[in-house]
């Protein structure tokens, strides 16, 4: 059984997808994963390894279970349908931005590419792409749009402080930036973001290179890493990962990300309910947390202030670069100011906690 050209394997009631680079992956020795109906490699060897190979060097990850959706037309669409401004983006750049409910929930965060004046691409989380496209195709009744989701190809991503000696180009590219370009030959789009507090960039190719072009990038210094990995670093920086510092039960203010909300946009979907938020606040912040020991906190642990909870862990985890627990966590919003001594119960035991401001983590630049 094929999808797309790519071998799937049945598992119960539903088929697990596999990147054009699931070969590669298997020679190389890679521990799979099953990642939102993806059969993805969630590291190669050491965890450690990996997180410090990006910190210091160069790693290179297959991203291609990504969703991709494409949408030409009408611009003023995305600034109804997004909560960001998108006709105000620039052909070449890209923008940070959410889809929200109406009630002001979060249903994924995206970053939309604009590739010429009426084509943007909008990259969403594996597990929402199939909503994010639902939710745009709906949101585009009486606009002249066309929304497609589904777009073939592979997204591999180099990132760590030596990118720019693997890949050979892009040093002009501004952060955010996209743009045509061509790597051991072969025409790719590449763009200058990530998700993992380095410099780096992802490179969006065709299945048919995919191969040549991870085989081109690792022969050039980049070490394959897994997504294992991406999760600490992540962390360290203080991105939000959905499922755990967003969802649909809060909003962008919640997660201390209401800066990416236009709020002075005539109208768009969830305006009335994240307006309302953001005159009276939220009641819970997003914190960061450094804690004792080496016990790191996880996700779903209370989090407590003088023997009451005030709050649960998102995610956390023993950061590999700074040598002790750190966490995020969803705190009373008094209680989120850095410097508050908190404690969080990690399996019935209290361990003192200090709020501390995010990222936890900042390269040099």
């Amino acid at each position: 059984m094929t999808e797309r050209g790519r071998p799937t394997r049945y598992r119960g009631a539903s088929f697990v997808r596999r990147t054009a680079l699931f070969d590669v992956h298997s020679r190389l020795g890679a521990a799979f994963t099953d990642f939102a109906g993806w059969s993805m490699p969630l590291r190669y060897g050491s965890d450690l390894a990996e997180h410090h190979t990006v910190r210091d060097g160069a790693g290179l990850f297959d991203l291609s279970h990504m969703g991709r959706i494409r949408v030409s037309g009408d611009p003023a669409f995305l600034d109804w349908a997004l909560v960001g401004r998108m006709s105000a983006v620039k052909v070449g750049r890209a923008k940070y931005t959410m889809l929200c409910h109406t009630n002001g929930g979060v249903l994924d965060d995206l970053v939309v590419y604009r590739l010429a004046e009426r084509e943007f691409m909008v990259v969403a989380n594996a597990a929402n792409a199939a909503v994010v496209r639902a939710m745009l195709g709906e949101h585009s009744n009486g606009y002249d749009v066309r929304v497609v989701g589904e777009q073939p190809g592979v997204l591999i991503a180099v990132q760590g402080p030596m990118s720019l000696d693997v890949l050979g180009t892009g040093a002009d590219l501004p952060y955010y930036g996209i743009r045509p370009d061509r790597l051991d030959g072969r025409e790719v789009l590449l763009a200058r973001t990530g998700y993992t507090g380095e410099d780096g960039f992802e490179i969006y190719c065709s299945a048919g290179d995919a191969a040549a072009i991870w085989e081109w990038a690792a022969a050039r210094g980049a070490r394959p890493c897994g997504l294992a990995c991406r999760d600490t670093l992540r962390l360290e920086a203080g991105m939000p990962l959905y499922g755990h510092e967003l969802s649909v039960r809060s909003t962008p203010f919640h997660a201390g990300l209401g800066r990416v909300v236009a709020l002075d946009k005539p109208d768009f979907v969830g305006a009335a309910a994240l307006r309302s938020v953001a005159a009276a606040g939220p009641e819970t912040l997003l914190a960061g947390l450094v804690t004792e020991g080496r016990r790191a906190p996880r996700a779903g642990y209370r989090v407590l202030h003088e023997g009451t909870d005030v709050g649960v862990v998102t995610s956390g985890a023993l950061s590999p670069t700074l040598g002790h627990p750190v966490a995020m966590a969803q705190v009373t919003a008094a209680l989120a100011e850095p410097g508050t001594k908190l404690a969080v119960d990690i399996r019935g035991t209290r361990v003192d906690a200090e709020v501390v401001a995010l990222p936890f983590y900042r390269r040099t630049r």
